[in-house]
């Protein structure tokens, strides 16, 4: 097994001959790739040496040491932590050799087509349809809330393949290319005045079956990889003491004290206090992720981080009164990743809002955490066993 010792030797031979001054930055992500220092918990020839995942921050530090470029993660969020892992768990060899490495480059940009208008926190009554047609799959449907559909390549994609069967069971997984004939991608602007978020619009859209990902009608299990991994990847992320959301207003409470009241300041210290804990705990979680793939414990993860950022975005605005009124840019744009930190109080406060909605609402979640961590009886349903094409609609 590589070690850490092993991992840092190979990490400064990368270093000696691909001096990161000198190398091109695409140039010294391939590299990065290929010498298995990507993910190291990945298999060898995959971006990885088949380490324990924990030895990932040895090679970060000596990285980011020599002034390493990195693969601008945020921007290809989606991509690292949903497409990644279910590729590696569902896909053929020749799957795995053809996207892992681009999408980790940050060559290729992911988005994600799994909700529709109808098919939101009840996903698994999607409507989007897959008809095959000898080799390929012709797909036509409707898909919403798709981050970074204006800037991607590809797409994981759940469409429902077997209308006559019930609806967990009738659905099929693939990646499908952006830019196919037939895929139509509209804005969808927010709140906050950008169109982060976008409708994609699928018109007799073909895709070879050597796209599809899992078996025939696997769909759902496929998906559950997927959706465990990005409640993780938005509730579980890295953070130093006083990033994300805590990190503005604690510098503000610091530089203005004339902001200051004893309330306030009670308020902010039960917040700071749950943010710290609920970094330990992502950390926790992601050190339970050496053992195996993510489990529900994440939608924990995906609650407290909503709630946080909706509380502390809140308290933000009061504590910077008429300022907290005061809104940056309305101006209508279509952002490659959401910066929360960059943009001032008034767009964390609105941006925050869709917390609890985005990555699986906090309603369903709720329901995940009741079941499948606590144990308890799960809700009545009455569509389990009842055809798709005969649900009420």
């Amino acid at each position: 097994m590589t070690g850490a010792e092993e991992l840092r030797s190979r990490t400064r031979e990368l270093l000696a001959a691909h001096p990161p001054a000198s190398t091109d930055r695409l140039d010294f992500l391939r590299a990065r790739f290929d010498a298995g220092l990507a993910w190291v918990h990945y298999p060898e020839g995959l971006g990885g040496l088949g380490a324990p995942r924990s030895l990932q921050s040895v090679v970060d530090a000596e990285l980011e040491s020599a002034g390493a470029p990195d693969n601008d993660p945020r921007r290809i969020g989606i991509g690292l932590g949903m497409a990644a892992p279910t590729i590696l768990q569902f896909g053929t060899e020749e799957q795995k050799r053809r996207f892992l490495r681009p999408l980790w480059t940050g060559e290729e940009v992911w988005c994600q087509l799994f909700s529709e208008p109808g098919a939101g926190s009840d996903l698994a009554a999607l409507g989007t349809r897959a008809v095959r047609a000898g080799e390929d799959w012709v797909v036509n449907g409707q898909k919403v809330w798709t981050s970074s559909a204006h800037v991607a390549r590809w797409a994981i994609l759940i469409a429902r393949t077997d209308p006559d069967v019930p609806k967990h069971r009738g659905i099929t997984y693939f990646v499908c290319d952006m830019t196919d004939p037939g895929v139509e991608v509209r804005p969808l602007r927010q709140v906050t005045g950008e169109a982060e978020f976008n409708e994609v619009f699928l018109t007799g859209v073909r895709i070879s079956d050597t796209r599809r990902l899992g078996e025939i009608g696997d769909g759902w299990k496929v998906a559950q990889t997927t959706l465990n991994n990005e409640r993780v990847a938005i509730g579980g992320m890295r953070l130093p003491r006083e990033g994300g959301m805590i990190g503005p207003i604690s510098k503000t409470w610091r530089e203005r004290p004339e902001l200051r009241t004893h309330d306030l300041h009670q308020r902010l210290l039960k917040l700071w206090v749950e943010s710290e804990v609920s970094r330990l705990t992502a950390e926790r979680l992601r050190q339970q992720l050496v053992a195996g793939q993510p489990g529900p414990e994440g939608a924990g993860m995906k609650l407290a981080f909503a709630r946080l950022n909706q509380e502390i975005s809140g308290l933000e605005v009061e504590l910077l009164g008429e300022e907290g009124l005061l809104y940056d840019d309305w101006t209508m744009r279509r952002p490659e990743l959401v910066d929360f930190t960059g943009r001032d109080a008034g767009y964390r406060y609105l941006r925050s809002k869709g917390n609890s909605i985005e990555g699986g609402t906090s309603e369903v979640l709720l329901n995940i955490v009741a079941e499948r961590v606590l144990g308890l009886p799960p809700e009545p349903r009455t569509d389990k066993d009842v055809a798709w094409k005969d649900l009420a609609r």
